[in-house]
C-alpha cells in the first residue's frame, strides 16, 4: 500500500529522481515520506505528513548522492510519525531500508535482536530488517550476502529495497508485494509502480516472488533465492508520461471520469466487429466455456464482479461473486470446470491474489481481469484479459470501473456464444453515450443542493444493484459522508427507518431493471419526505415523483448501469469538491492495497 522508488546511475540527479518518483506515487495513499542517499555515508530525511513536509526538511542546496531510495508510508505498524517513517536504519547507520507489506514474524525477530543488544526506535515491523542486515555485516558478510540472509529470515509479504553507505548499488527483493525495475540509458530504477519513473524510461522488468535484484549504474542482475541468475523479459510500457498528468483538470478524479469514453473505446478496440456484429477477445481464444464461474474481488472491483455475475447468470452460466478476503477454497466448493475470475485493477491486490492462488491450488482455471500488464495476477493466472483503461491516479476508481464492466460484458459474450444485435449495438454506442452524459449532467447543481445532507442512499434493481453499491462507495470515499447502497427491494426491510428529509435517495429507475417496482420504492421514501434524485432513461415515468431527474440515453439494459454510474461519479465528485475534501488522496485510503 506504500510506495517505493530507487535509483542508481549517472544520467540524473539522484535527489530529483527520488522526489519525482515519490510525487508519482502519491496517488497510492500515504501518511509520511522519506529518502536515503548514499555518497560515502548515508543522508536520510523523513517526515510525517505530505510530501511537502519532506521537501521543506531538505537542505536548501540540495543533496549529492550516487544512489538512493525513497518511500511513502501508509501506516500499519505504529501511527504516522517521523520516527515510524521510512527509510529505517540499523544501529551503526550503515544501511537504509524501505519496505512495503507486512513482516509476520517481526515480533520474534525483534525479540531475538533485542536479546543481542539491539535497541529499536520505531513501532514498525520494518525496522528489524536493517538490524538483521547490520548483524550480518558485523559478522563479516558483504552487503549482498547480508541483504540475502536478512530477507531469508522474513515471513510475510514484502517489497524491500536497501542501500549501503559507500556503495552505489541498490538491492531489492519481493514476495507477494509488487516491485518493478526500470531500465534507463544512464541508470536504473525500481519502484512499486510504473508511474514513479515513467518520465525516465518505459522499459521494465517485473520481479517475481522470491527474486532478488541488484541495480548498478551499468547493469541490472536478477537472481533467485539461491543466487542463480534468472532470465528476465523486458517489457515496454505503452503509457505516455502525459497520461499520468492532470491535463488542466483540477483533480485526477474528474479528469479520469472524463476519460471514460476513450477508456471504453480502447477496451472495445479490435474486440467488437461492427460490420459482422460479432465479439472476439483474442486473449480468451483458448478459454473453454466454463460450467460455472466464481468471481473474487474487493471494493469497486467487487461491484464490477457483481455486474459480471448477473450477466453470466442471465445467459445460463451459474456465477457467484465473493469478497476476495472471504474466499477460502477449504470452505467454498470449487466444482470441476469452474472458472475463477479475479477482478483487480492493479493486479496486485493482496486479498484477490490470495484468493486466486487458492483457486489455482484447488485446480480451478483462473482468469485475471486487470488493468496492469505484467502484474502478479496477469502472470500467475491461466488466462488474462486486460481492461485497457490506462493509468488511473485518483484513489477512487472511476474509469477502471467502467472498463471492468465493459470487459465483463465482453467476457460474458465470449463464453456464452453469439451476442444479440442489440447487445453489440449497445457496446458500439456506449463511448458516445457516456460523452453525452458527461456533457449534459446536472450533477453540479444537485451537489450544491444536497452537499450538507446527513446521509445519502442509493437504490437500484438487477444490473443497477451493483451500481447502487458503487455510488455509495464513491460518496463515502471522497466526501467522508455516510452513504449506503441497497437493492431497491430491501429498502423497506429495515433501511427505511433511516430515511428523513435530510437523506436524499438516488434511485436508478431504468428500463430492463423493473422500473415500476423501483418507482414503488421511490414513492415509499417520498412519502417520508426524503428528497429523490432519479437516474433514468424514462423521464416521463419518474418526473412526477422526483426532485431532480438525471437522464441517461436509452440503450441495451446491460449497459444502462454504466451510464447511470457516470452520473453518480459526478455527484460524489461535486459534493466532495464543495466540501473541500482531498479528492485524489482521500484520508486513510490507498490506491493499491497490497496487504491482507
Amino acid at each position: 500500500m506504500c510506495g517505493i522508488i530507487g535509483y542508481t546511475g549517472d544520467g540524473n540527479d539522484v535527489l530529483d529522481v527520488l522526489m519525482t518518483g515519490l510525487s508519482g506515487l502519491e496517488y497510492r495513499g500515504y501518511d509520511s515520506a522519506g529518502i536515503a542517499l548514499t555518497n560515502g555515508s548515508l543522508s536520510i530525511y523523513k517526515r510525517q505528513g505530505e510530501l511537502s513536509a519532506l521537501e521543506s526538511a531538505l537542505p536548501e542546496g540540495g543533496l549529492d548522492g550516487e544512489a538512493g531510495i525513497g518511500h511513502t508510508r501508509w501506516s500499519t505498524h505504529g501511527p504516522p510519525a517521523d520516527v515510524n517513517a521510512h527509510p529505517h536504519t540499523g544501529p551503526d547507520g550503515n544501511v537504509a531500508v524501505v519496505h512495503n507489506g507486512i513482516i509476520e514474524n517481526y515480533r520474534a525477530l525483534r525479540e531475538e535482536l533485542a536479546a543481542d543488544g539491539h535497541v529499536f526506535e520505531s513501532d514498525t515491523d520494518t525496522e528489524v530488517v536493517p538490524h538483521l542486515i547490520e548483524r550480518e555485516l558485523a559478522a563479516g558478510a558483504d552487503p549482498e550476502a547480508a541483504f540475502r540472509e536478512a530477507v531469508g529470515r522474513l515471513e510475510g509479504s514484502y517489497a524491500i529495497a536497501a542501500v549501503f553507505a559507500g556503495s552505489e548499488t541498490v538491492y531489492a527483493a519481493r514476495n507477494e508485494s509488487p516491485l518493478v525495475l526500470g531500465l534507463g540509458e544512464d541508470g536504473h530504477y525500481l519502484a512499486s509502480d510504473v508511474p514513479a519513473f515513467i518520465e525516465y524510461t518505459d522499459r521494465v522488468i517485473y520481479l517475481e516472488d522470491g527474486e532478488f535484484a541488484r541495480l548498478d549504474a551499468d547493469e541490472v542482475v536478477v537472481t533467485d533465492a539461491d543466487g542463480t541468475v534468472v532470465e528476465t523479459s523486458v517489457e515496454t510500457i505503452a503509457w505516455d508520461p502525459e497520461d499520468a498528468g492532470k491535463s488542466g483538470y483540477d483533480h485526477y478524479m474528474i479528469k479520469e471520469i472524463h476519460e471514460q469514453p476513450d477508456a471504453i473505446r480502447k477496451c472495445l478496440r479490435e474486440r467488437v466487429e461492427e460490420m459482422t456484429r460479432s465479439i472476439t477477445v483474442e486473449e480468451l481464444a483458448n478459454l473453454d466455456a466454463p460450467e460455472s464461474v466464481q468471481f473474487v474481488a474487493c471494493g469497486t472491483s467487487y461491484h464490477a464482479a457483481l455486474y459480471g455475475a448477473r450477466l453470466l447468470r442471465e445467459r445460463g452460466i451459474p456465477a457467484q461473486t465473493f469478497l476476495a478476503s472471504e474466499y477460502d477454497v477449504d470452505e467454498i466448493p470449487v466444482p470441476p470446470e469452474t472458472l475463477v475470475v479475479g477482478v483487480t485493477q492493479s493486479g496486485e491486490t493482496a486479498d484477490t491474489m490470495s484468493a486466486l492462488r487458492g483457486a489455482n491450488r484447488a485446480g480451478a482455471t483462473t482468469l485475471a481481469l486487470t488493468n496492469v500488464v505484467g502484474s502478479s495476477a496477469a502472470r500467475e493466472c491461466d488466462h488474462v484479459m486486460y481492461i485497457r483503461a490506462g493509468p488511473e491516479i485518483g484513489v477512487a476508481a472511476t474509469k477502471t470501473f467502467a472498463s471492468q464492466q465493459v470487459a465483463l460484458a465482453l467476457l460474458a459474450s465470449t463464453v456464452t456464444g453469439a451476442p444479440s444485435q442489440s447487445f453489440v449495438e449497445g457496446l458500439r454506442k456506449l463511448p458516445d453515450q457516456v460523452r453525452t452524459v458527461l456533457d449534459d449532467s446536472s450533477a453540479r447543481e444537485i451537489a450544491e443542493t444536497y452537499e450538507r445532507a446527513d446521509a445519502y442512499f442509493f437504490i437500484g434493481r438487477k444490473y443497477n444493484e451493483a451500481v447502487a453499491y458503487e455510488g455509495a462507495l464513491k460518496m463515502k470515499e471522497i466526501t467522508y459522508k455516510h452513504a449506503e447502497g441497497f437493492a431497491a427491494g430491501e429498502l423497506k426491510h429495515g433501511p427505511l427507518a433511516l430515511v428523513t428529509d435530510r437523506t436524499p435517495v438516488f434511485a436508478m429507475v431504468t428500463q430492463g431493471s423493473k422500473p415500476q417496482k423501483t418507482l414503488g420504492n421511490v414513492k415509499e421514501v417520498e412519502a417520508r419526505d426524503a428528497p429523490v434524485v432519479a437516474v433514468t432513461d424514462s423521464r416521463e415515468l419518474v418526473e412526477p415523483y422526483a426532485d431532480f431527474v438525471m437522464e441517461v440515453p436509452e440503450t441495451h439494459p446491460a449497459f444502462t448501469p454504466i451510464l447511470a454510474n457516470v452520473q453518480l461519479q459526478l455527484i460524489s465528485y461535486w459534493v466532495a469538491n464543495r466540501l473541500g475534501r482531498s479528492i485524489d488522496k482521500p484520508r486513510n485510503l490507498a490506491k493499491s492495497v497490497t496487504v491482507e
